[in-house]
């Protein structure tokens, strides 16, 4: 195996697109350096990226954040503007791993694993996150719902990496949340899981919705019947109703040793209820 810091994005783009091998990436290494000890796979090339300018960063931009590629989740639960923000896409972040694992985890690495019970990603869908990635072309935006395409597999073309997820602003009166079902009480992967955010106008009434869920398909899925089930509502029973349904019309999971298709459909659909209630109390709503 052949370990390289590359001196730029550039050089690293072109070391992965000239690799006729596998190639792998290292930011934060909580899977890649598993799956090595394991010798579930073995790179010809590892390329390291941590020290590469704005990995490390939470920026401000436009309202919103821009969080570089090997920010660790720890990182993201001391950043208080940016937990204020977006609260659910830290507490997905918050969930991958260990105390320890989340020193180095990294949600972009959450992402690129393309696990559909991945627990960040569920929160980045629902804040209508945006990926950059660089390749052997340049960089290119793209949301962060695209890039998952099926376990274990994404739209990256050969050369590109995500470089920074960027969270746009919110305005007054909007929040989000994220939770799971696991069988453990913690360190466990989910069984099922669900992200909601809600924007309020001042009266409480929820103005936009997306909802999204985890574990209960190919990908993590935006649900957008879901989110348009509430909108124009203050989650009466007749909105939480319509919000379950839509939730478990879009499960399509399998049945394994961890749960089956119809616990994985009904706890989707608890969870989704759950999270909405949460965002709204977050966002200033009163039930």
């Amino acid at each position: 195996m052949r370990y390289v810091k590359p001196e730029s994005y550039e050089a690293a783009s072109a070391l992965l697109a000239a690799e006729d091998g596998i190639a792998r990436i290292l930011t934060g290494g909580t899977d890649v350096l598993v799956m090595l000890k394991a010798e579930m796979v073995e790179p010809d090339l590892m390329v390291d990226l941590k020290h590469l300018p704005g990995m490390h960063d939470i920026a401000a931009e436009d309202g919103g954040f821009r969080i570089g590629a090997a920010v660790s989740s720890a990182e993201l639960g001391e950043h208080a503007a940016l937990k204020a923000m977006w609260p659910g896409v830290v507490e997905g972040a918050e969930l991958i791993g260990s105390t320890q694992v989340q020193n180095r985890a990294t949600i972009v690495g959450n992402l690129c694993t393309a696990s559909p019970a991945a627990d960040s990603v569920p929160g980045l869908v629902t804040a209508n996150a945006v990926a950059r990635l660089h390749g052997p072309h340049g960089t290119r935006d793209v949301p962060v719902v695209e890039i998952p395409v099926s376990p274990g597999k994404t739209m990256l073309a050969k050369g590109e990496f995500i470089t920074s997820i960027y969270l746009p602003a919110r305005p007054v009166g909007a929040s989000d949340a994220y939770l799971r079902f696991i069988p453990r009480t913690e360190m466990d992967i989910a069984v099922s899981s669900a992200a909601v955010s809600l924007e309020l106008d001042a009266g409480g009434t929820i103005t936009a919705a997306r909802v999204a869920i985890g574990a209960v398909a190919p990908t993590v899925r935006l649900v957008a019947d879901a989110g348009a089930a509430i909108v124009g509502t203050k989650l009466d029973d007749d909105a939480i109703a319509a919000l379950i349904a839509a939730t478990e019309a879009a499960c399509s999971p399998i049945t394994d040793k961890r749960g089956t298709i119809e616990f994985r459909t009904k706890t989707a659909g608890v969870l989704a209820k759950r999270a909405a209630h949460i965002a709204y109390s977050r966002a200033g709503g009163k039930t």
